[in-house]
């Protein structure tokens, strides 16, 4: 794992945090002692949807969804709907 001080942190911030991402980590260090590893982050942090979709199949909208408690609300508020 490749190690920088500070100073080319700073200089080379962008291309190192490139690398990073594409799973190429480094250490940034301060008078030669390691202080933080710069890692990728995984799933939903990193922007990727994790959980999109994860119920598909298993729940079924009904038809008559846009109007499911139709006559309810009409008693409770007196209006007809269109």
């Amino acid at each position: 794992m490749k190690t920088v001080n500070i100073h080319e942190a700073k200089t080379h911030l962008s291309r190192l945090v490139d690398g990073a991402a594409k799973g190429e980590p480094f250490v940034i260090a301060k008078a030669g002692r390691p202080l933080v590893k710069v890692v990728a982050l995984e799933g939903d942090a990193a922007g990727r949807p994790g959980r999109l979709g994860f119920l598909q199949g298993q729940l079924k909208v009904p038809d008559d969804f846009d109007r499911m408690g139709e006559g309810e609300i009409e008693r409770r508020f007196g209006a007809k709907s269109p």
